[in-house]
């Protein structure tokens, strides 16, 4: 049986479409079923979402009910929650219906995912979901650079997204 494996990144973040400025560090466990094309699109989502607050599912791939990331609001509420790929209909439509904002960060066709929303018919707020395509050419060049022990910088301008790590940008 394979193990799960511990990632960790030290990322200097420079978001300034969002004004953003900061020094993440956290550690990310890669389930073994995990491919390394979702790994990173949950590191960057979690960047490029940077909010004081901001936590990963405590289930991680295992929990089916909550989503993979999310941000606790006011009074017990989910001020954000942020899915990973091509959620279903269903999961779509119970955390926007929880949460006050939805993103959905994908490395899969982009079509297939809004595919999947109209075929749900009603995900509700379905026109306020922000939805992301990663690239997938981006995350292999970044997956060459994955190791145990990462340490990034991420500059985030006008919708561009430019990773350093060590000599290679």
């Amino acid at each position: 049986m394979a193990a799960v494996t511990l990632y960790r990144f030290k990322i200097d973040l420079s978001d300034l479409d969002r004004n953003v400025y900061d020094s993440l560090d956290f550690r990310v466990a890669m389930h073994p079923s995990e491919t390394n094309d979702f790994l990173l699109t949950r590191v960057l989502a979690y960047a490029l979402s940077y909010e004081e607050g901001l936590e990963f599912s405590p289930g991680g791939l295992s929990d089916t009910e909550e989503p993979a990331m999310k941000l606790a609001g006011k009074h017990g509420t989910t001020a954000l929650a942020i899915e990973i790929g091509n959620p279903s209909g269903r999961r779509l439509h119970k955390n926007a219906k929880a949460a006050e904002r939805l993103k959905v960060y994908t490395y899969k066709d982009p079509n297939s995912f809004l595919r999947e929303v109209a075929s749900f018919g009603a995900v509700h707020k379905a026109s306020e979901i922000e939805a992301w395509a990663i690239d997938p050419k981006f995350l292999d060049r970044v997956s060459h650079l994955l190791e145990r022990d990462n340490k990034w910088s991420l500059l985030v301008q006008e919708g561009q997204i430019t990773l350093g790590s060590g000599d290679h940008s």
